[in-house]
Order: C-alpha cells, then sequence, then structure tokens
C-alpha cells in the first residue's frame, strides 16, 4: 500500500539512532517498550541506559531485590510498570529459562505487557505481522484518515487496531510499526506539527480541512481528587530520621515515604500542630515544628491532586526505627519526596 511505502521512505530518512533500534534481542525491546510507556524518549533515555548497565540480562532482573528495581526507576512514576517489569522478568528466567514468547498471543499472557507491547515485541523481533496502537498511532491514523472516534473507547480502540493491522507491511512489520511510532513522536506531533514537510499533506483529511488541532478526539475523564498530604520530617537529637514503607495496593506500593498525616482540608500552624502531637511517633515527646514550604506542592497524578506540605519536626531524644539522615537517599521514594530530599540537603 502506498501509505506503508510512504511511512517507510520517510523513515528510512529520518528516524533517531536509539538503542534498542540497534538490537531485535526480546529482552532490550520489552525493557524500552515498558520504559517508554507514559515516558517520551529524552526521559526514558537515561533509565534505559541504568538498567542495561545495572540489569544487562533478564536473569539478572529476576535475580534483583525489587527495592533496587524501585530505586533505579525512581522518577518515572507509574510504579506499577516497575512492580510488573520484575516479575515478569522472575518468571521468564525461572519459568521459561530465560526464553522470551515468540509470538503476540504468548507474549500478551505476561504481566504488564500489553497489547501494543506485545505487537512491538513480536513484530520487532520475530516479525510477526501485528501492528503496534499507541498514543502516536492513535494521532497518525486519526488526522490522516479523519476519524473523530474517541481513541479511549472500547469502539475506538477495536476501529484503530483494525485499521493499523490493515496498513501494516507484512514483508516488514518491523520497520513499519517503528516507523509508525517514530513518525507520531517527532513529525505528527500533539502541538503545532510543521504539515509543510509532512510527506502526507496532499492526502490527509485533517490537514486538508483544517482539523488538525481537533484530533484525534478523547473521552474526557471525570475531575481529579483533591488530597491534603502532611509529611512529617522527623529529626532526632542524634540526626536521625523516619521513612516509611507504604503497604498495600496503590501507585506508591512498597515505596518509602516519611510519615504522612492525610486531611481533607489545609490547616494552619497551630491547628496542625494540635494534630501532629497526637501522632503515635510523637505522643510524649519534646518537639519543634516548622513549615518547610509555605505554598503547597501540588502533585498531579491521573486520578489525584495532592496538596502537600512538609513538616520539620525536630525531636528531643531518639526515634524508635530511626534511619540515619544520610542514609535517606538509598531509599526508593516517589518523585514528590525525592524532589523534597533533594532540596532540603539532608547531608
Amino acid at each position: 500500500m502506498i501509505f506503508s511505502k510512504t511511512l517507510n521512505h520517510w523513515y528510512s530518512n529520518n528516524n533517531r539512532e536509539l538503542p534498542w533500534r540497534q538490537t531485535k534481542d526480546p529482552y532490550f525491546i520489552w525493557l524500552s517498550e515498558i520504559i517508554l510507556q507514559q515516558t517520551q524518549v529524552r526521559q526514558g533515555l537515561p533509565y534505559y541506559h541504568e538498567f542495561v548497565q545495572e540489569f544487562p540480562s533478564v536473569n539478572h532482573l529476576a535475580n534483583a531485590q525489587e527495592s533496587d528495581v524501585l530505586k533505579l526507576w525512581q522518577g518515572l512514576g507509574y510504579y506499577s510498570r516497575a512492580r510488573n517489569l520484575h516479575a515478569t522478568a522472575k518468571y521468564v528466567a525461572n519459568e521459561l529459562n530465560g526464553e522470551f514468547p515468540n509470538t503476540h498471543k504468548d507474549l500478551i499472557k505476561l504481566k504488564g505487557i500489553g497489547d501494543y507491547t506485545a505487537s512491538a515485541i513480536a513484530s520487532i523481533c520475530f516479525s510477526e505481522a501485528t501492528a503496534v496502537v499507541d498514543g502516536n498511532v492513535y494521532r497518525v491514523l486519526s488526522r490522516y484518515f479523519g476519524i473523530d472516534t474517541p481513541i479511549n473507547s472500547s469502539k475506538g480502540a477495536k476501529e484503530f487496531k483494525k485499521l493499523a493491522q490493515e496498513l501494516i507491511d507484512v514483508k516488514d512489520p518491523a520497520t513499519f510499526n517503528q516507523a509508525i511510532m517514530e513518525f507520531g513522536a517527532t513529525q505528527c506531533k500533539p502541538q503545532n506539527p510543521d504539515c509543510s514537510i509532512c510527506p502526507f499533506n496532499t492526502s490527509c483529511i485533517a490537514f486538508a480541512e483544517n482539523r488538525i488541532n481537533e484530533l484525534p478526539v478523547k473521552i474526557k475523564s471525570a475531575n481529579a481528587k483533591k488530597k491534603h498530604f502532611n509529611f512529617l520530617v522527623l529529626i532526632s537529637s542524634d540526626e536521625k530520621t523516619v521513612l516509611e514503607q507504604r503497604e498495600g495496593k496503590g501507585i506508591w506500593q512498597n515505596l518509602y515515604q516519611f510519615p504522612l498525616i492525610e486531611t481533607n482540608k489545609g490547616y494552619d500552624f497551630e491547628a496542625f500542630k494540635t494534630l501532629a502531637k497526637n501522632h503515635s511517633l510523637l505522643k510524649d515527646k519534646l518537639f519543634e515544628l516548622s513549615l518547610y514550604n509555605e505554598a503547597d506542592i501540588i502533585h498531579k497524578l491521573s486520578h489525584q491532586h495532592l496538596h502537600t506540605k512538609f513538616w520539620i519536626v525536630k525531636v528531643d531524644g531518639d526515634l524508635e526505627n530511626g534511619i540515619s539522615i544520610n542514609k535517606v537517599h538509598e531509599y526508593a521514594v516517589p518523585i514528590l519526596i525525592g524532589n523534597f530530599i533533594e532540596s532540603f540537603n539532608f547531608d
């Protein structure tokens, strides 16, 4: 088809040199795809290099401690990706003798691998003609064909997958899949694409109808919930602090944080001091309280916005289960906590 030939020709002249494009080893392709979910290449590339250096094979990753994997992942967000990455590495290493499945049907059974990632690995590593559909592909196809079906609807997912499958170059699915993703990332960009140099500008419906900024269509999600997080940064007389590991399900599962008091509203200094006195770590202790940030630090997640304050609590005496303040950098923490640790300078 003319579409795939034009796309592949564009890719041969415009593709970026990226390390995972120099290999067909499924471990490295899988690793890159998991890192790049919800993450741009420029942000994910340093993480990819660090993971490859620290864990050069699926067996190395499988034998790692989860805390080490989470620490290396710190800053990428969506920590379930890291936990699934580790779980799948252990499964491949221990149950599949270190060999990844070679078909989309079997790859998609692995934890953390959906249709897109399974298609990427199957096509790039094993030449299976199964089309990838990610945000970049949705954008390219919706604009070129003028499709206004919402991309985050079940109808849209099926429609775009079917279309991508019809367009794929069955003789060279690896190049086609990488080309359409690259085209969406660097040419048919979300904002202000340069349509004057686009090889499809004479046949693109969105360009012809001046609808570039309208496509793709996405159903708006419900408003994010507002939460108030108050972290107690305890510092004892012998320069120790407390980090607690989060338990249960959630995006920060198994990560560490300072003791947290979650409230349904913001508190002024005196009101919060009264609240803090009742915390189990501070009962019957003398302490001096100060507020690190007057304005809330707002940390936006997909489903909630965290309005955060860090309260510095200098405690007279020791702390149960305290750790040396110069050890806080060694723990895997959410980026919100990590940014505070860097700015506060515990050393």
